[in-house]
């Protein structure tokens, strides 16, 4: 069987590549992205495919070179005559732009998804996609992964008497309502008002915390502004600790700055997306077993309901 299975890294998740890798049993491939001076770049894959379920391992940020240089992996792989193809990625970048919210916008999840498939890709491999409907964009099988399978056991270990779920917005509602009826706990509630990308007007505050220790859950913190601002508005609000749990660890701009100066005692992210820098409030779980599992049951055609603690919704 293994020599029916090939897994190729793209340059910009390598790190992560080599544990889902290593937790499968299969060595990475072999494969090579050469750059021109004008900054195009050819990519090429070193050994044969032909016939083999090929994975492709890269998360998209930054998104423009590394989401084509995923594309052009899935076009060679599918002129090498790859049996099928099955894109891992773990942090599916884009995803905040599933719907048309104002005038003479594009709908860039969608479009991702065209690009994705035009390429010739079999299967998607992904996890906490920032809408869950992103998954109908696509014409092929996506395989959603949760993070809530590796956070739920954490929170539980922390056996913290006073915990109450938060979400840090309400469109992160549904998310943290999973949370808290898995953990049979209160729910709280940010409600921001944006002024434009990245940047808040104002927050608010539905819930009690007092006396509480609070845990915001969000499928990813980005400039960590909206993360930073509502820990602080809990403590306000009497709440004796604040932490977060977020999948994917954007952490752009001057995100880390604010993590540092921020009331937060806690960040808890996943490895979908390498940190840039290290924090001795940051914690890193990897999902690369998870990821690998997966990809092993995909090929042996067993389910994958076991990783699933409990469903975002």
């Amino acid at each position: 069987m293994s020599s029916q299975i090939k897994i190729f890294s793209c340059s910009k998740s390598d790190y992560l590549a080599k544990k889902i890798a290593k937790s499968y049993g299969h060595p990475l491939g072999s494969c090579e992205v050469q750059k021109f001076s004008d900054g195009e770049f050819q990519v090429s894959i070193k050994e044969t495919v032909r016939g083999c379920e090929v994975f492709l391992i890269q998360s998209t940020p930054p998104p423009t070179d590394n989401l084509m240089e995923l594309l052009l992996m899935i076009d060679a792989a599918k002129r090498a005559s790859a049996k099928r193809i099955i894109a891992v990625i773990p942090y599916f970048g884009w995803a905040r732009q599933d719907r048309k919210d104002q005038p003479r916008v594009a709908i860039g999840a969608k479009l991702i998804a065209n690009l994705l498939e035009a390429a010739g890709v079999d299967r998607i491999m992904t996890m906490d996609l920032h809408a869950d409907q992103i998954q109908g964009f696509f014409e092929v099988p996506v395989d959603h992964l949760f993070a809530s399978t590796l956070f739920a056991p954490v929170l539980q270990q922390m056996k913290l008497d006073n915990l109450i779920i938060a979400a840090p917005d309400a469109g992160g509602s549904k998310r943290a309502n999973a949370y808290a009826k898995y953990l049979n706990v209160d729910l709280a509630l940010c409600y921001k008002q944006r002024k434009k990308a990245n940047e808040i007007e104002n927050m608010t505050i539905i819930g009690d915390v007092k006396g509480k220790d609070v845990v915001i859950v969000d499928d990813m913190v980005d400039t960590a502004g909206t993360l930073t601002k509502s820990a602080k508005l809990f403590i306000e609000h009497g709440a004796n600790s604040v932490r977060a749990f977020c999948t994917h660890a954007v952490l752009s701009g001057p995100a880390h700055e604010r993590i540092e100066k921020s009331l937060l005692k806690e960040l808890v992210v996943t490895d979908t997306i390498p940190l840039k820098e290290e924090s001795s409030k940051i914690r890193v779980i990897s999902v690369a077993e998870m990821f690998g599992d997966v990809m092993r049951k995909h090929v042996s055609f067993e389910s994958i309901s076991d990783h699933f603690v409990f469903a975002n919704q």
